[in-house]
């Protein structure tokens, strides 16, 4: 497959063409591949360029030297990574690859000049296409239920790039859900910080009400510290409604809560900021209250009045937690302080 989209275009620095060039000439492939083949195939231009090569290491490490070029960060050699500088640029190549004695963790690793023996070592096809590969279906690379059990973490992994990169609602694999639902509980050993960062991609994306109502039935969300008896109908409303509006991922899954308590809840297994807290609870209690005007269907002025309020309640609390500690002072001193000494406790 050859791209003339302007996205891939713009990749095409001189560092880029002189990196391939060199390539070129030592015959060795050199290929785009993971995460930038993705952005590229949805026409979004790529943060980081990852590169796969059919050299070894020690081929490239000869080439680079041979042709004047530095090598920086040599942390990732072990792992087939060598990452060289050209015209102030920063590319990061890795020999094709297979991995042993996978433990969720460490691996070790054997080199390879066969595109689709490495592709077998990555989780998702998303992850294993090469720039000359052009498929808009996720699905796991082999096994699902064997890549899913070397890191739990998938599974959301699986979400995140469906609503990134298939068209569609509802086009999985059912051999790929049964796997997901059968090990849905793998979820609760991974940490909640790694869920959020993942669920957090997942609710910006495109399908996310599709997507969680999905995880749901299956059986996920008690194991990511979601309640059980979430909102469906409310939560797919909310996501109609919120569409090209770009609304913050909690402003979206506070509406599959239905309780206070559910946000205590989230917050314990996930460990989400104390902004994000705020903005669910604050959602949740207050939902109810936010009508639209009667006489002006479009007026903001029923939210802007709670966000005055709220703002009024933050400080009347804080006024009282500083009388409190002056309270607490001027006791310590056997209530000898005069009011200058006390002020001078206050924060400014």
């Amino acid at each position: 497959m050859k791209l003339e989209t302007s996205e891939f275009q713009s990749l095409l620095s001189d560092g880029l063409k002189g990196l391939a060039d060199l390539f070129e000439k030592h015959h060795f492939e050199l290929r785009i591949a993971g995460g930038a083949v993705r952005d590229l195939l949805v026409g979004r231009r790529p943060e980081d360029v990852d590169f796969a090569t059919t050299a070894t290491p020690e081929e490239m490490k000869s080439m680079f030297q041979t042709a004047g070029i530095r090598m920086i960060n040599n942390k990732g050699e072990k792992h087939g990574t060598i990452t060289a500088r050209l015209h102030n640029e920063n590319f990061e190549v890795t020999t094709l690859r297979v991995d042993f004695q996978i433990d969720g963790r460490h691996a070790e690793v054997e080199f390879t000049t066969i595109w689709e023996t490495d592709a077998e070592r990555r989780d998702l096809t998303i992850n294993s296409m090469f720039l000359d590969l052009q498929n808009r279906r996720v699905r796991f690379v082999g096994s699902a239920d064997q890549r899913i059990k070397e890191d739990y973490l998938r599974i959301l992994r699986y979400f995140r790039f469906y609503g990134r990169v298939v068209l569609e609602p509802g086009e999985h694999e059912p051999e790929t859900l049964d796997a997901i639902q059968d090990n849905a509980a793998g979820l609760a050993g991974v940490s909640g910080e790694r869920i959020w960062v993942e669920l957090k991609k997942m609710l910006v994306g495109s399908h996310a009400d599709h997507l969680l109502e999905l995880m749901h039935g299956l059986g996920l969300t008690p194991f990511m510290g979601l309640p059980p008896d979430g909102d469906i109908k409310a939560m797919k409303l909310v996501w109609q409604n919120a569409k090209g509006h770009s609304p913050k991922p909690m402003t979206f899954l506070a509406a599959f809560f239905r309780r206070a308590e559910d946000v205590d809840k989230m917050n314990l297994r996930l460990k989400v900021s104390k902004e994000e807290k705020r903005l669910a609870k604050f959602l949740v209690m207050h939902r109810r209250e936010l009508h639209k005007c009667p006489d002006n269907p479009d007026s903001l002025t029923p939210f802007t009045d709670f966000i005055i309020d709220s703002r009024e309640l933050d400080t009347k609390l804080k006024i009282g937690s500083a009388l409190q500690e002056l309270r607490d002072v001027w006791k310590k001193s056997h209530c000898q302080m005069d009011k200058e000494e006390l002020l001078s406790y206050v924060k400014l």
